[in-house]
Order: structure tokens, then sequence, then C-alpha cells
């Protein structure tokens, strides 16, 4: 098997594993309880808070440990929401966000919010200029993700940072793509609301961390007990937040090595993808991107055939967020991007990550190739070549 989904998610590192067994066996005590028991356990997740939070650079009482990428983004936007809805009902987005912070912009526009939803470049890029006209005095939260978990366009996050601090607008960005593929720490971002999530950079599904600048205002979503300084009741998932933040350590110090090995291997896959198939896009080129992504237009066919002829060939791919797996219509974020329908059902998202190997890109290509030549022969949605390029710039 060849493995190219990884941005939807990826495999327990082992190290990640191995931290993490002592929480699933003898160390399962509750680290609310008072006892010895409890407390050893206590002292495993405070640990782990201030490990991460000299990783990231930020203070340990700034991370708080949640579920899911879904549940932080959630806390973030509902819990700025409800402690400055006195102030303003104003919310900034852009089309591309997950739909985890979508969505939630979605309820609170049921709930009397106002959200502004910013366009972005053909290249998948947010306007700062025009983010900074969309802001009023009634904006209390922006929140733009640091790069797209399907095209992998990285966003100007410092910038929309100095503007947004300017105004004392809250920032928030969903890292999830980003933490453990670049070697940044989220202090030099400048947002004051940062989502991570462990199974995005090889560690266990179900933990995840929002990043909480301090003095930042922020209300409770979940209620219950005092757990994560108030802010997310229930009890912790240790064995989750020592993997989590083992599975960030080892990201960040592999980072720079792998993030080279794997866009060299990224853009020989799309320099050998646009030499091999005609009427090939490749979304988002030419901007910075995470190095591990790429996401190619197929005209004349619909994406999902490509992924299942694939997958019949043991080669893993996605047409795009595995959270909108299922839905009839082409993806949100390249029709932002200024692609037709047809365009948009024709994508496919490769995203490589540590297992992917050199000779992995020729196997792929061909598989592609192949794969693509068939369903052009028999798909419904073949257009002429030249209504291709009147499209837009269809490569090869």
């Amino acid at each position: 098997m060849i493995y190219l989904d990884h941005n939807a998610t990826t495999p327990l590192d082992p190290r990640v594993l191995e931290v993490m067994l002592p929480y699933l066996g003898e160390r399962w005590g509750n680290p609310s309880s008072p006892h010895r028991f409890g407390q050893e356990v206590r002292l495993a997740v405070e640990e782990a808070r201030g490990r991460l939070a000299r990783l990231l650079g930020c203070q340990a009482r700034e991370v708080v440990f949640c579920a899911s990428g879904t549940e932080a983004d959630n806390l973030a936007l509902r819990g700025v929401a409800a402690a400055l809805r006195s102030r303003g009902r104003h919310v900034v987005t852009s089309a591309i966000e997950h739909h985890a912070v979508l969505g939630t912009c979605r309820a609170l526009e049921a709930d009397g919010f106002r959200v502004t939803y910013l366009p972005v470049s053909r290249e998948g890029v947010v306007d700062v200029e025009g983010l900074a006209g969309s802001l009023g005095p009634e904006t209390i939260l922006v929140s733009v993700m640091h790069a797209n978990n399907e095209t992998g366009v990285i966003q100007p996050i410092p910038e929309i940072a100095a503007l947004t601090r300017d105004r004392g607008i809250v920032l928030h960005t969903d890292a999830v793509q980003t933490t453990g593929k670049l070697p940044v720490r989220l202090g030099e971002l400048g947002a004051d609301l940062v989502t991570l999530s462990a199974h995005k950079l090889y560690g266990p599904k179900g933990a995840a961390a929002l990043v909480v600048r301090v003095g930042t205002p922020l209300r409770p979503v979940t209620t219950g007990g005092s757990q994560e300084l108030g802010l997310r009741a229930g009890t912790e998932n240790v064995a989750g937040i020592v993997g989590l933040v083992e599975a960030v350590a080892l990201s960040l110090e592999e980072a720079e090595a792998e993030g080279r090995r794997i866009a060299a291997l990224r853009d020989r896959l799309e320099a050998e993808v646009v030499s091999a198939i005609r009427d090939v896009r490749i979304n988002g080129a030419g901007v910075p991107r995470v190095p591990n992504t790429t996401n190619l237009t197929f005209a004349g066919v619909d994406g999902e055939s490509v992924v299942l002829g694939l997958d019949l060939r043991g080669i893993c791919v996605s047409t795009g967020s595995a959270c909108a797996t299922g839905e009839p219509e082409p993806s949100h974020v390249l029709l932002a991007m200024g692609l037709t329908a047809h365009e948009a059902q024709g994508a496919v998202r490769l995203s490589l990550g540590r297992s992917t190997r050199p000779e992995d890109v020729g196997v792929v290509v061909e598989a592609l190739a192949e794969t693509v030549e068939r369903l052009r022969r028999v798909s419904s949605l073949a257009q002429p070549a030249e209504a291709s390029a009147r499209s837009g710039g269809m490569k090869g």
C-alpha cells in the first residue's frame, strides 16, 4: 500500500505509543483524584502541559487540552463570541476554512452574530487588505487557518495578527495542518488562539490542544468540572495528552530535514504528473504551501472516481477534507479559488508523509496517468480541451 492521505490522519509513531502505554495500563488513575494514585497521573498531565508550552513558545497556563481539533475550534470561536457578545457581534473568517470553523460560524449566525466570509485569490490566499477593510467597531474575532487542509496553501497569519492586534480584535488560527510540518513556534504567529491536533502529526486520535494567549477573553463551552484551567470540563485523556506532546516534540525535531525531503518528493511528483497527463492543474501552485501537499485537478474526470481507481491499485489518496467525504457538492475551497464546479469535481489531494519513498513517485504517476486516461474515455464530465484552456490555465 502507498498511503498519500496524511492530511486526513497519520499512523501512530511507535515512539509515541511507547510513552503512552503506561497510561493505558498500570497508571490508569483519574488526574482529578486527590490520592497518590490520581496525583501521579496529574503530574504527568502537568509535565506534558509544560513541555508542550516550551516546544510551542508559550506559557503552560496557556495550554488547554481538548479531545479534537474540532472541539478546540469550537471552544475558540464560541468561547470568544460568548465572552465578547456585549461588545460586538461581528466575526470574520475565510471562505476556505475547515468545516469545524465554517460550521461553527453558521451556528453563530443562527445565534445572532454577523459573519463575513473573506474571498481568496485564485491561488487560495486571503487578501490582507481586504481583511482590513472588513474590520469594524463591532468586530470581535477573526479566524483564519494557518494552512489549508486541501491545498496546503499557507496564509499570512503574522500580517493578519498585526492588523487585529492594533484594533484589539481576537485572532484565532487553526494550525492543525502546520504544527510539526513547519519549524514554526506558535508564538511567532502572533495569534491569540491556536488549534493543533495529535493525529495529524503521528500522534493518537482523540487528543488536541487550544493555545490561549494570557488575557484572551474566553468562556467555557463544555461545563462541569474545573479541569483544564476551568475552560474545558471533563476527565483528561492522559494517554492521549502524553502522546500528543511526544508527537509534537518528535515532529518539530525532524521538521526541517523531513520538510526538505518531502518537498522534493512532492515537487518531483507534480512535475512528472504534468509531464505525463494532459490538462492538469496544480491548485495553489506558485504560493507558499506546506511541503507535503499537492492538489491536482484533472479535466474531464470525477475526482472520486480517481480516488477509487487508485484505491484498487493500493494507493490511498482523497478528494479533500476527510470531514467532507460523501458530500455531493464540489470542494468549497476550490470553488472559492475560482474553479468551476466541473474543475472542482476533478480534483484529487495527495498528501505525503514519513512513509513516502522516492520509488513511490513513479508508481503513483503511472497509476494516475492510466486511471485518468481510462476515466476520460468513459466520463460524462469530459469537456473539449479548448474549453479546459478557456477555464483558467490547465497545465500540460
